[in-house]
């Protein structure tokens, strides 16, 4: 399933990677083997075979999407479908054209550049990437002031696969020049249990479909989540449940590390709990909100709220976050006058 390259924070029980490896390890290599994402595999499957027929470079890619849920993954795919290498980085470790530079003058013809985190590519760098992109030549400027002079190169002709997970801050010049993105969406708990049931067979572990199932409907609607929940019942039945993973293992598991039957983590209820508790439900800013939740503004925008909003958990407003009356729900308490208060015993 998805591999290492989009980065939760530690301490996020449901998104960490521990072990890169142990993500490649479970990591689909032909779109055959990719669960979900029914529309996107075809679109990719049609481009490629059109690709290969005319023997021509695979048009710039651009997937769309929260962490985990198959976007460097499906760029190793299209590579290897187009018999092509890969290079990966990400917006942040390429600071200066030269960086660009060096990624770009050392591809081979056809081969696929995956920059992960494009949105954080740096204007400066931006600029570099668009003549790159549309003609396949580098301008870079060698030298300052009086003595600088620019220098023409010839690339090979290469694909760039970009990933985001924040497509509004992708400037318009930049998203023009990759046509249609693909927006990857939250997978479906079946779809999850195959993903589950497909890992568990590559990891030799012993799962019935109900603890499969278990898993998968915690898992955020993620791949990745499914995989490193898969592991944490996997170490839990071998100790405690005679090293098989039913339904039963599979609760007591995934309860005993704080996730609840929702998919929520330690981190998802203290982010509830403070817009709730504390800001009375909202509406409040993201930094308030970070700061007295113990979490960064960017972390809880890139990894927790998607799933929250998509969840009905939280809404974005202009005026900042709002509690949703599922979230009300959950924590057990209404809103009164303004202000959240324990639901009535009855």
């Amino acid at each position: 399933m998805p591999p290492a390259g989009e980065h939760a924070p530690a301490g996020h029980a449901a998104v960490e990677t521990q072990d890169p490896a142990f993500e490649i390890s479970l990591r689909p290599t032909v779109l055959g083997d990719f669960t979900g994402q029914t529309r996107i595999k075809e679109r990719l499957g049609i481009l490629v075979e059109a690709a290969r027929q005319r023997k021509d470079v695979l048009a710039h890619l651009l997937f769309i999407g929260p962490p985990g849920l198959g976007k460097t993954t499906l760029a190793h795919i299209v590579a290897k479908a187009m018999s092509a290498g890969i290079k990966c980085t990400s917006g942040p470790v390429i600071e200066k054209a030269g960086d660009l530079a060096g990624l770009l003058t050392s591809m081979e013809e056809g081969d696929v550049l995956f920059i992960d985190e494009i949105h954080r590519l740096p204007a400066t760098v931006e600029e570099y990437l668009y003549p790159a992109m549309e003609d396949f030549k580098l301008d870079i400027i060698i030298d300052t002031g009086p003595n600088a002079r620019s220098v023409r190169l010839n690339l090979p002709r290469f694909t760039l696969v970009g990933a985001t997970t924040r497509s509004g801050l992708l400037s318009s010049p930049l998203l023009g020049r990759f046509g249609v993105p693909y927006r990857l969406d939250y997978y479906t708990a079946e779809d999850l249990q195959k993903v589950v049931l497909r890992s568990a067979r590559i990891l030799n572990a012993d799962i019935d479909t109900e603890g499969a199932f278990e898993i998968a409907r915690r898992s955020r609607g993620t791949p990745r989540v499914a995989n490193n929940l898969l592991r944490i019942v996997r170490e839990y039945a071998q100790v405690r449940a005679g090293n098989r993973i039913t339904r039963d293992a599979a609760q007591a598991a995934l309860s005993l590390w704080g996730i609840d039957e929702d998919g929520l983590d330690e981190m998802d209820k203290r982010l509830l709990e403070t817009l709730v508790h504390k800001f009375g439900g909202g509406p409040v800013g993201i930094a308030s909100l970070s700061v007295a939740a113990g979490e960064e503004a960017g972390t809880l925008e890139e990894v927790y709220e998607p799933f929250l909003i998509q969840e009905g958990y939280l809404r974005r407003t202009p005026q900042g976050r709002v509690a949703a009356e599922r979230a009300f729900t959950k924590l057990g308490v209404k809103p009164r006058g303004g202000q959240a208060t324990l639901f009535e015993q009855t």
